[in-house]
């Protein structure tokens, strides 16, 4: 019997081929580590297509070695990747150029200001600056502006998504699920935007650079014979297009209630719910597409949230990465025994998770921040103030999304790397007030991804039974009261007045160092 479901996982730090069934166990996991980019000037970061295509190869070869994995066992197959990272591709679908990797930090500036009635209404809403601010960080600009050969050349311009789709099926299609980022893409109907539309003339490009889109749990293609040489997946095999990693991870949580809450603990931290109205978060920019089809994930994020935790491991964790290796276990557990000797609120150490600028919350101006130092703090207070001031950060998400969506927030499922932490789970829970649970697998990306596929073929009948059966809290971590309070107090009258008062010294600070 077919009621097994392939999902490959593509993201920024690894390339993961997972199986599961029915009831969202995860049967088999092939997992090839990847380097995330290579910068060939500072700031840049690019990675080659083909080598996330082969890690992706490797990844399902190394599944069918597994000794309880059986081929005729698999319905289908379902894509999930990092989100906004470009490909430019000729007619045989060949990269021209490497890919743009969405932590790239290049940026196009003095782009001709939209103009017209579109330019007069912009510029009467005061959001002149947000639409200049899309023209510079529009990866197809650069290209366009800087390697206009590169532009002239390419058959079709594609997110990594369409890139992997193109070489397991060989046709130019993407899921719905998986637009985000710099494309003129119409987040409200869900479809690239009309020909009218503002989009096309901030980010300028011929429709027919863009694939066919493809709503979550639609057929997209069949695997290949020639994807099925390179990667062992059975031949005809059906591609369900699934949605970009955040997005599968709401409904690989089971988030698919607006009272719920995804909390996403990666390389970028994300609080984010799910809505069939069309909300957006911040005035102007958009939700983004759900991993089910006309419904909206409403996000906000902290870019380089967990990220930081691999800052400190580097800067100061060396003793615990040295230990973890010689003990077998995860530098994360020893740096959990580092937090539990740090009160909550760290001696009154705080810090301000902006380490990158972001379009309106925060400004362009923003940088970070941490304040409280006296002579009591060690490396163990600076690593638990990263985690609380992450915590911070994304309550401070959910207050402005229960304001935007006017819905409550009661329940947290927390994902990502971050989420095998206690201690971060537990000062997430005190901070928020909330209970917070981390859901029963860890791949949450990919089982959301086999939600859409199973969906897709039918194996479920519709989204509410395949989530009801596919997914489950793991460890609930109930809030501390006399702790939360504590939180309450330093997050009310400290940490929400921190970015404006510090704002006009970052602007000075970029304007004195000419960043």
């Amino acid at each position: 019997m077919r009621d097994q479901l392939l999902a490959i996982d593509n993201g920024t730090q690894s390339v993961r081929a997972l199986l599961f069934d029915l009831r969202g166990n995860l049967l088999a996991k092939a997992q090839v580590h990847i380097e995330p980019y290579f910068a060939r000037q500072p700031g840049w970061a690019e990675q080659n297509p083909e080598y996330y295509w082969s890690a992706l190869c490797q990844a399902c070869q190394s599944l069918w070695a597994k000794p309880e994995v059986y081929k005729e066992a698999i319905a289908g197959v379902a894509l999930t990747t990092q989100r906004a990272t470009v490909i430019n591709v000729d007619r045989q679908g060949k990269p021209l150029r490497p890919a743009i990797v969405w932590l790239d930090q290049r940026r196009t500036p003095g782009q001709t200001p939209l103009g017209g009635l579109w330019g007069l209404a912009f510029k009467a809403a005061r959001m002149s600056e947000t639409i200049a601010y899309i023209q510079a960080e529009a990866e197809a600009n650069w290209i366009r502006t800087h390697e206009p050969e590169i532009w002239a050349e390419t058959y079709k311009y594609l997110y990594l998504s369409g890139y992997l789709t193109f070489k397991l099926t060989g046709r130019f299609a993407d899921s719905v699920g998986c637009q985000v980022g710099f494309m003129p893409f119409d987040y409200k109907r869900l479809r690239w935007a009309s020909k009218w539309d503002w989009k096309w003339r901030v980010v300028p490009m011929d429709a027919r650079l863009l694939p066919e889109l493809v709503p979550p749990a639609g057929q997209i293609g069949e695997i290949s014979e020639q994807a099925a040489a390179a990667t062992g997946i059975p031949p005809g095999l059906p591609l369900i297009a699934a949605a970009a990693d955040k997005a599968c991870e709401v409904i690989g949580v089971g988030a698919l209630e607006p009272h719920i809450g995804c909390l996403s603990y990666g390389t970028t931290a994300t609080i984010t719910t799910t809505q069939t109205r069309y909300i957006e978060p911040i005035p102007l920019i958009p939700p983004y597409p759900a991993a089910i089809p006309h419904a909206y994930n409403l996000e906000v994020q902290i870019y380089r949230g967990f990220w930081m935790v691999s800052w400190f491991k580097t800067e100061f964790g060396q003793r615990e990465l040295q230990l973890a290796e010689e003990q077998g276990v995860a530098p994360e557990k020893l740096l959990d025994d580092l937090v539990a000797d740090v009160p909550p609120g760290c001696d009154g150490l705080m810090l301000q998770p902006y380490w990158s600028p972001g379009l309106k919350v925060p400004g362009p101006e923003a940088m970070g921040a941490v304040i409280g130092f006296t002579d009591v703090h060690t490396r163990a207070h600076l690593y638990r103030a990263i985690l609380e001031g992450l915590a911070y950060g994304l309550r401070e998400g959910k207050e402005r999304l229960e304001k935007r969506a006017r819905a409550p927030i009661t329940e947290l499922r927390i994902s990502g790397g971050g989420s095998q932490s206690d201690a971060a789970m537990q000062l997430t829970a005190d901070i928020f007030g909330l209970p917070a649970s981390r859901p029963h697998v860890y791949e949450t990306s990919g089982l959301g991804a086999a939600i859409d596929a199973a969906v897709g073929l039918n194996l479920h009948p519709d989204f509410a039974t395949a989530v009801r059966a596919m997914t489950r809290a793991g460890e609930v971590f109930e809030p501390n009261h006399r702790t939360h309070v504590m939180y309450d107090q330093l997050y009310r009258r400290i940490y929400l007045h921190l970015y404006k008062r510090l704002k006009p010294l970052y602007k000075d600070i970029r304007e004195i160092l000419g960043q």
